[in-house]
């Protein structure tokens, strides 16, 4: 663990013991001096946005502490804050406050219990969404199978039957891999190992991948670069995102359209926006749409592969990164998706450009 050192106290003011001990501990630290100044943190702490600069940014934080100093007793308690400055994501720490007999300092230990809990909720109702998802191709490939066999002396029925076979067992594959993306995504803190990312290649990435595809549908994609944004985040994750809200805008948008994607900053807020010419959503739909296997066009979906899970992906990706994803849409006119997430800060509070 390596710690961040603020001039609140000098570096030799400090015990090496201590150091050399908070090295070894798995929990996230702080070290305050006087005034509630942070004088050390551990990466992980700062990733959490629990400091801004060298201050507290959690007010139930902030009271601990002052217990403490109070009663030169330890406290233990739970505080929750935002995973980011927007969306609805939120960590659940359990948080353990010491006071140090060296120069007032107080000692912070940190640890996040939401993701264990989080991840035994999504995997409850997850199952069952699945056995029902995944009967429905199975059940398409036998009877399809029984038909191939009641027809093997009729070749042209044979080709039709088989061609059918290949084209469940696409959709069969896309939903498993989906679901082991989403099973990916919610076993996994994107934040804990975070990563400074250059948006503009992320998204840069995502358009690429979906060349192919655009391209068979005679669909253009034209990418609009803002000016460059460091993100904290899993590379691979949020290029699925972004993936996967243009891979959504292709298939629902008729040939010969085109598909924009731009990024831009607005404050301290990097935003993605992919908008397409398609068919839209209605407005009684767009509460539902980022549930899992929700598909606004059933019949489209099953043409076009679609397993009903790429903007529960999106959703999730977003909220695990501190982010948000905001839509607008207008039936027989289009749709536009943005996926806002907070600039990476410099430690000493800049934006990072």
């Amino acid at each position: 663990m390596r710690f961040r050192r603020s001039d609140a106290v000098p570096t030799r003011d400090l015990p090496h013991l201590l150091l050399e001990t908070l090295n070894q501990l798995d929990q996230e630290v702080l070290i305050l001096a006087p005034g509630e100044i942070v004088t050390f943190s551990s990466p992980g702490a700062e990733k959490m946005g629990l400091l801004k600069g060298d201050r507290l940014q959690s007010p139930e934080l902030t009271a601990l502490v002052r217990v403490v100093r109070r009663t030169n007793s330890a406290q233990t308690g739970k505080i929750e804050i935002p995973r980011g400055p927007i969306g609805e994501g939120l960590r659940d720490l359990t948080v353990k406050v010491i006071s140090l007999s060296h120069n007032d300092l107080i000692l912070v230990l940190i640890s996040d219990e939401s993701e264990a809990e989080r991840v035994q909720d999504i995997r409850r109702d997850f199952v069952a969404n699945i056995s029902h998802e995944l009967k429905t191709p199975i059940g398409a490939l036998s009877l399809l199978s029984e038909a191939v066999l009641a027809a093997k002396n009729d070749p042209e029925s044979v080709t039709k039957f088989a061609t059918r076979m290949q084209h469940e067992a696409k959709r069969l594959t896309d939903l498993v891999q989906e679901i082991i993306n989403l099973s990916r995504i919610q076993d996994s803190d994107p934040l804990e190992v975070a990563h400074e990312l250059m948006l503009n290649d992320v998204v840069r990435e995502a358009v690429d991948q979906c060349q192919t595809t655009s391209e068979a549908r005679k669909i253009l994609i034209a990418f609009k670069e803002g000016p460059e944004m460091i993100v904290l985040g899993n590379r691979e994750q949020l290029v699925m995102a972004v993936h996967n809200l243009i891979e959504n805008a292709i298939n629902y948008s008729p040939t010969d359209t085109k598909v924009s994607v731009t990024t831009h900053k607005e404050n301290d807020i990097a935003e993605i926006t992919v908008t397409d010419q398609g068919i839209g959503i209605p407005e009684d739909e767009l509460n539902r749409i980022f549930e899992r296997f929700y598909r606004v066009d059933p019949a489209r979906s099953r043409e076009t592969g679609g397993t009903g899970l790429g903007l529960s992906i999106v959703k999730h990706i977003l909220l695990n990164h501190g982010g948000e994803v905001k839509v607008w849409s207008s039936p027989n006119v289009g749709s536009t998706f943005a996926l806002r997430l907070p600039i990476y800060l410099q430690k000493g509070g800049g934006v990072r450009e």
